[in-house]
């Protein structure tokens, strides 16, 4: 039979781990390959690329779309595990899984926002409705939304320290702070009274830049982003940088937005943006060159 497709998976997926048991990759594979009945040449069938088992990719996909909408977590590296949202979910849904019933969750509608602070968009048309283009646009969005998951994923389970060197190491390429020696040399020094660093604003040094970085969970509230501000004028800072692995809540950006010191704000999905963007911890798979037709080359010279 067919690989199924990913939110085919989606159901058999969480009603593996219904029990509350971590499991492993391989785990799953096996299970939900034993529960389509797939043979083995079957389960080794690989993707166009011929770089991986097109149900293991399969399957990657099930699990970012479900850990998005919180059904499931990965608590370490290789593992997964179904949350108490996810077991309830399975009693209330008897019927097949599909990403439009995920957008009843406001985790998974932020996720598929097109853009920030821009409502969700409609789901994408049928794959016989697309154009070859919009074929190649939804599948590098769709790559790049897992690329971000996985970054995150990585970032929230290395030590402290080093989120620390490579919010310098982001900074640094972004066109911050000057050699990468002088913006290691500036972080940590002003760790206390709410700063976690500091930085240059360009390579003169004209201006210095703050900067709070936390590796949380949970969304960043107003009260801790006053702190930070706090901080500042201690320092008399006018500008700095809050960064965070999570994200911050409506007040905390409404506050922002209301005090006379200039505080970004960059949530867990802007600093993986940025970090695919400026080639921080990621490294290029392959490259497409897409022609067209060049019509000038066949008109008759006069």
């Amino acid at each position: 039979m067919p690989i199924p497709d990913f939110q085919s998976l989606m159901r058999p997926l969480l009603m593996h781990l219904e029990d509350g048991a971590e499991r492993t990759t391989h785990e799953t594979v096996d299970a939900l390959a034993a529960h389509f009945g797939l043979t083995e040449d079957e389960r080794k069938t690989l993707m166009p690329s011929g770089k991986g088992p097109l149900l293991v990719n399969r399957i990657a996909w099930a699990k970012l779309h479900l850990k998005r909408a919180r059904l499931l977590e990965s608590p370490g590296r290789g593992v997964y595990r179904i949350t108490a949202r996810g077991q309830e979910f399975l009693l209330r849904h008897p019927d097949p899984i599909n990403l439009r019933l995920l957008h009843q969750f406001e985790e998974y509608r932020a996720f598929r926002a097109r853009r920030a602070n821009q409502e969700p968009g409609p789901e994408p048309v049928g794959p016989d409705q697309m154009t070859p283009e919009e074929h190649i646009e939804y599948g590098h969005e769709q790559i790049r939304n897992q690329l971000t998951s996985d970054i995150l994923d990585h970032i929230r389970q290395c030590p402290p320290d080093f989120f620390e060197r490579l919010v310098v190491e982001l900074l640094v390429a972004m066109g911050y702070g000057g050699s990468r020696r002088d913006a290691g040399q500036a972080v940590g020094r002003g760790a206390d009274g709410g700063v976690d660093g500091i930085i240059k604003e360009d390579r003169l040094g004209l201006d210095t830049i703050y900067i709070q970085a936390k590796r949380w969970d949970g969304p960043v509230g107003r009260p801790e982003v006053q702190k930070f501000a706090g901080a500042l004028q201690g320092f008399r800072a006018r500008k700095g940088i809050f960064i965070t692995t999570s994200a911050f809540t409506k007040d905390a950006q409404q506050y922002v937005s209301q005090i006379d010191s200039k505080i970004v704000l960059i949530d867990g999905n802007e600093l993986a943006a940025h970090m695919i963007d400026h080639s921080i911890g990621v490294t290029t798979s392959q490259i497409v060159e897409i022609k067209r037709l060049d019509s000038d080359y066949f008109v008759s010279p006069e």
